[in-house]
């Protein structure tokens, strides 16, 4: 089992930048795949980034690439989301999720992750 904690949502102005934690609970977090999400009212949720558990290597949406940065420290059990060059269409709720390691879906769906946080509200005003 792992639980999902976010915090350091907020309110930034366009341009600025805001970094988001999530503290995983759970002795097996660096043997999971981590996530972010977001979600506005009325629209499906929506892949940012996600990192693998042995390589670190990393994955984004087309809309955050160059300005988001996903990373993980497992000593810590804490994965982050760096957001720098904000802009109003950022605004969302944002979703920290685990994916298994026995899940072999592609990480770039909700639907491969069986571990959710709370979301934390980023807003992001012009």
């Amino acid at each position: 089992q792992v639980q999902l904690v976010e915090s350091g949502g907020g309110l930034a102005q366009a341009g600025g930048s805001l970094r988001l934690s999530c503290a995983a609970s759970g002795r097996t977090f660096s043997s999971y795949n981590m996530g972010w999400f977001r979600q506005v009212p009325g629209k499906e949720r929506e892949f940012v980034a996600a990192i693998r558990w042995g390589s670190g290597i990393t994955y984004y949406a087309d809309s955050v690439k160059g300005r988001f940065t996903i990373s993980r420290d497992n000593a810590k059990n804490t994965v982050y989301l760096q957001m720098n060059s904000l802009k109003p269409e950022d605004t969302a709720v944002y979703y920290c999720a685990a994916q298994s390691p026995d899940n072999n879906y592609d990480s770039r769906y909700p639907d491969a992750y069986g571990y959710w946080g709370q979301g934390t509200q980023v807003t992001v005003s012009s």
